[in-house]
């Protein structure tokens, strides 16, 4: 899964500028998910599901032909991605806003605050003035420099001395569109008192080949689950209790 971010001040066209992006993933072939950063609340006052989180509810979620989870307070966004990541099986997902992540981004204007913001940055563009071939080679570039969720373990896997280097090799654009995280994957997801721990290949290989085997080995025929694609364990530590 892939990041890249449309960042800018206000009313400079990122929202359209995500919109075309999200559009000319999706005529690629690639499942697109998006995440836009609010400086408010989302739900709408007055609505059932405002009511109740004023009430004090912490997580609500609505069901219907769509569903939708609403928590009480602000998440990092590295945990919105990782829960993103789990959730659905995504090539790609567009930031609207997060202007200091660390991701690639696009810039709607000369917003950058400082050298780390700026750095970030892979094109800056006039919105009014993208055709469909603006687009088009926008979201080559975007093919070309856009990386996954940083891991933060300094494995080496990727070629790099570090997750850093691998991350700046990116977005200049030194390094090829084929050289990617080998540990950002979602086949195997470890999540420990709320927060996503990453794992290293040989670890995550382990742990995947040791539960596939116990799980196999039982009948999950009889629950209807017999050719199934996804396992979730969850373990109480009892000692801490």
């Amino acid at each position: 899964m892939r990041i890249v971010g449309v960042a800018g001040t206000k009313n400079t066209g990122k929202t359209t500028l995500v919109t075309s992006i999200v559009a000319e993933l999706g005529e690629r072939g690639f499942h697109v998910g998006t995440v836009k950063h609010a400086h408010g609340g989302l739900d709408v006052e007055g609505r059932d599901t405002w009511q109740h989180k004023k009430a004090g509810a912490e997580l609500v979620v609505g069901s219907g032909n769509e569903t939708f989870f609403n928590v009480s307070g602000s998440m990092e966004l590295e945990e919105i991605l990782n829960i993103m990541k789990y959730i659905k099986n995504l090539d790609f997902v567009v930031l609207e806003g997060f202007k200091h992540s660390p991701y690639a981004k696009i810039a709607t204007s000369d917003y950058a605050a400082n050298e780390h913001d700026s750095r970030t940055i892979i094109k800056t563009v006039d919105v009014r003035k993208l055709d469909e071939q603006g687009i088009k080679s926008l979201v080559d570039l975007i093919e070309e420099r856009s990386f996954g969720i940083i891991q933060k373990l300094e494995c080496r896997k990727c070629g790099f001395e570090s997750c850093k280097e691998f991350r700046n090799a990116k977005i200049s654009g030194s390094a090829g569109a084929d050289v990617q995280c080998v540990t950002d994957s979602s086949d195997v997801i470890l999540k420990v008192d709320g927060s996503f721990i990453p794992m290293n290949p040989f670890v995550k290989s382990l742990v995947r080949k040791v539960t596939l085997g116990m799980v196999e080995s039982l009948r999950t025929e009889e629950f209807g689950a017999e050719d199934f694609e996804k396992i979730e364990l969850m373990i109480k530590n009892e000692d801490k209790r």
